[in-house]
Formats: C-alpha cells, structure tokens, sequence
C-alpha cells in the first residue's frame, strides 16, 4: 500500500522546477517506495511565479508568502530551493514545524547554520536530506564501492575540481549570489561544498586543510530590476564583488592520504567542468561529470604504465537499473535528483536516512569555513 505525502517546494526557480519534476518522476523509477508524494503548494515571492508553477505542475495551491506553509497541516515535507540567505530561516522554521527537509546546499551561509538546522530537525524528529546530487551518479557509487574493497590498494591521493563559467562576464549582475551576507562565501558555498562532499563521501573525514581564495571579478552593475538565474546588467551602479570567485586547497585526510580540491565560478571555457582523479598504490579512478557513465580504471600490479579503461557503468552500479536497462546509455543531470527524492522519501517511510543528510551538510559547511579562516590567516586549519 503506498500512502500519500503532502510536499510544499518554497523558492520555484530551476532548483525548484528539478524538484518538483523530481517529485513527479520518482515512483516512476522506484515504484517499491511505499510514499507517494502529493504536492500541495508552492511559494515563491518573485510575482505570478508561484502561480504559473502551479498551474503548470499542478500544485493544489500557490503562495508569496513561505510562512504560511508553517501551519499548514497538509505539508508533511518540504522542498527549501530558495537563495542561500533563507535556508537557516525556512529549516527551522519548517523542522520545529515538524515536517521534513529537502534542502538545497549550503544549508544556510555559515556551519553554524547548518548547525542550527540540523539541531533543530533532530529535536524534532524529522528527516533531512541535503543536495549534494553528485554523489548520486551510479560512476561515482561505483568508484565508492572499490575504493571500499581496495581495488586500487591504499588511497595515496585526490584530485577535485569544479570549474564554471556562470560567473565569467564581466557584465554578470550584481545579485545576492555576490554578497556575504546573503550570498555566503560564493563558490565555496556553490561550488566546493560539493567537491568537499564528494572528497568525504570517497576517502573519509578531512583532518586539515589550507587554502587561498581570490576575487577575480571585482566589480558588478547593480541590476535595475528583477533578476533570476546569472542575467547580465549594463549601466548600472558599479558595485563590490563581496564573496569569492575561486579557491584552491590542500586536504590531509584522517587516513593519512592527501588531497587538492579546486572550484572556480569564473572560468571561460568551462562549462560544469567537475570530477576527480584519487591515485592509490596499486591503481587509480577518473571521473568527469560531462562523460557522467564513465569511470576511468587502472588496477593490477605492473605499477609502471598500467593501462587506464574506461568502464561504462550499468545495472549494479548504485541506482543506475532504476533508469537503465543496460551499460552506457545515458544519464542526466534531473536523475541524479530523482535519486535523491527517493532517498528523501525512503528516509521518511523507514525511520532511518538514506542519501545526504544534515550531518553531511555540516562536516562540508565546517571545512568550508575552515578554508575561509586558512585563507585569512595564510595557515593550515584543523577540523578535528
């Protein structure tokens, strides 16, 4: 028997739209999930947004205002796809409300915000999944599970990058996103918390890190308007780019092995440019997110020019048969957040979690603070 999940999406830009559409496909692909979600109101401030989605995707009702969703008893569980500044604001709101959390990264702007969200759903007994999808690709799960059976011996090192070019015009507008106070730390927030995760979910707790920051764009007009996405403004007042465009950092694992994560907002060129490189002493794993079902291998004993195959991953590989009936056809982005809305709503219908949650989401705000205070003070910081 499958019961009937009351779900709000608060903020309905494309994070939002992927959720919903998420919500709508997810019993599709698992269809063993013993909760069917129901949407029933969505909010967004931004004018006839609200309204449009609903019409479009059928919510039962629509809203400008996130807070009345509060008290309303047909909201079990909640989407949070609003910009960054709000997500401490919302969590809590929506855990002390008792209803659980799907939320995007980074939950709110510090650790002490995740922190607090975390603290708060636990309180209250409520599952809370967080967006960290590229953990979700079946090439990564795979990746994990030889990692964990040692195929490629002990992990020696890691390579992370994420490289956009969302950010690289000059002309890009002076929105939220290039402000601390609502737009946090800019690309560690956007970008690195998932290089973090992704370094965490691999090869293991981060013990210290160093790393440098810089700001390559310093200026941005001001928009004269409403603004969405990454719109561009000419003629405007000329403001300060508050937060980061880029940071490398130097990881030292608790197992021993070290690391390299580099993320970039303004990189010409490079568009969704992520993935990794982890050597170990008998072997090494490639993964690049553009070639998404594919993992680079090299494993066996000859050490010196040891050959690298490419393994087109398909059923058995993480949830991949959900989607595909065979190797290397291909996976998109949205699946790797249908995979998490079946963790959101697994986590739910069994009592126990599944996927990212809420811890997850403070150890990567914790290392992305560290790297802030490491940049500040030119040292090394310990997360222990």
């Amino acid at each position: 028997m499958v019961d009937m999940l009351g779900v709000a999406v608060i903020g309905f830009g494309w994070m939002g739209r992927v959720h919903t559409q998420a919500y709508a496909r997810v019993l599709h692909h698992f269809p063993q999930l013993t909760l069917r979600p129901r949407l029933i109101t969505v909010a967004d401030e931004v004018p006839g947004r609200a309204e449009e989605a609903a019409g479009r995707y059928g919510f039962e009702s629509a809203t400008r205002n996130w807070r009345e969703i509060v008290a309303d008893p047909r909201v079990q569980a909640v989407s949070i796809t609003a910009p960054n500044y709000l997500h401490r604001e919302i969590g809590l709101a929506m855990a002390e409300a008792g209803k659980h959390l799907w939320i995007e990264k980074p939950v709110g702007l510090t650790a002490d915000d995740a922190r607090a969200v975390a603290g708060a759903a636990a309180r209250a007994g409520v599952h809370g999944t967080v967006g960290f999808n590229y953990r979700n690709a079946p090439a990564v799960a795979a990746a994990r599970e030889m990692l964990a059976a040692g195929e490629i011996g002990r992990v020696l090192h890691v390579r992370i990058r994420l490289f956009s070019d969302y950010a690289a015009h000059p002309e890009g507008a002076l929105t939220w996103r290039y402000e601390r106070e609502r737009g946090g730390s800019g690309v560690l927030g956007d970008l690195a918390s998932h290089g973090v995760d992704l370094a965490r979910h691999l090869i293991g707790e981060i013990e210290s890190l160093t790393a440098d920051t810089a700001v390559f764009v310093p200026e941005r007009a001001r928009p004269t308007g409403a603004t969405s996405g990454h719109a561009r403004a000419t003629g405007g007042e000329l403001g300060r780019v508050e937060n980061d465009d880029y940071v490398n950092c130097l990881l030292r694992f608790a197992s021993g092995a070290r690391g390299v994560l580099e993320a970039c907002r303004v990189s010409v060129g490079e568009q969704n440019n992520y993935g990794f490189e982890i050597h170990g002493t008998e072997g090494a794993l490639f993964w690049d997110f553009r070639r998404m079902g594919e993992l680079g291998v090299s494993r066996g004993t000859a050490y010196q020019d040891q050959p690298v195959s490419t393994v087109y991953v398909g059923p058995g590989h993480g949830e991949y048969e959900a989607f595909q009936p065979g190797a290397a056809n291909a996976m998109g982005y949205d699946d790797l957040k249908v995979i998490e809305a079946h963790h959101f709503l697994r986590s739910i219908a069994e009592n126990q979690p599944h996927g990212a949650t809420l811890a997850d989401a403070v150890a990567a705000a914790t290392a992305l603070d560290a790297m802030t205070r490491s940049a500040e003070q030119r040292a090394w910081v310990s997360l222990a």
